[in-house]
């Protein structure tokens, strides 16, 4: 049984060439093409393809926004979403709006059907060049810090004084058990709940207890 194929991109010439490269693939039918996202969306409820490609940037609604929408309203389709966008941003909304691959136009002639039929046997598609850019992406994040949670944000003294906060010590008795001064403590719990986006005590003991900063 054919793999069934809907087309969705504003480039009739492009649409073209795409439908060409699928002919030559056997157990590939391409059924139907839209020039834009709200025609895709009505034709595909309609025809109910097994795999849409669709581009990111069109006239009216993109293709991220026509993404949801397939999803939402023909939830069975596998939608890859074929872009010239090598750009890992993009392929963080593709995948959030529901995407099951990514593929640069640059390289739909060899990568495309390897995409459509992963698609298809319910695996992720990211195009190799996009992947790399995923992993740059990731180490300079991880470089800048924006990857780490904020329990790793606290230092060794602040965690300190959140475990003792959780167990009900009073600021007095901190700055005694930690021999610093009141005031120490006072800033120390400003930082805490400031790093943990937190406003009072009770979130901090839910805190510490979740994350095992707090026996029993």
């Amino acid at each position: 049984m054919s793999i069934r194929v809907f087309l969705c991109d504003d480039h009739a010439v492009l649409r073209a060439g795409l439908k060409a490269l699928l002919a030559t693939e056997t157990g590939i039918e391409v059924i139907g093409e839209a020039g834009d996202g709200e025609e895709a969306v009505d034709a595909i409820a309609v025809l109910k393809p097994d795999v849409a490609l669709i581009d990111i940037t069109m006239p009216g609604i993109d293709g991220l926004e026509t993404t949801r929408r397939i999803i939402r309203g023909v939830p069975g389709v596998r939608v890859l979403i074929l872009t010239m966008h090598d750009d890992p941003e993009y392929l963080y909304q593709s995948l959030d709006a529901g995407a099951a691959g990514y593929v640069l136009k640059r390289a739909a002639e060899t990568d495309l059907i390897d995409a459509i039929r992963s698609v298809i046997s319910e695996e992720t598609f990211l195009a190799p060049t996009a992947f790399r850019s995923i992993v740059a992406d990731y180490v300079a994040r991880r470089d800048r810090g924006e990857l780490v949670g904020p329990i790793e944000r606290l230092t060794a003294r602040e965690e300190e004084v959140l475990r003792l906060l959780a167990q009900g010590y009073t600021n007095m008795e901190i700055a005694d058990a930690l021999v610093i001064s009141v005031k120490t403590v006072e800033t120390h719990r400003a930082h805490i709940l400031d790093k943990l986006g937190l406003r009072k005590r009770a979130e901090l003991v839910r805190y510490a207890r979740t994350h095992g900063l707090l026996v029993g």
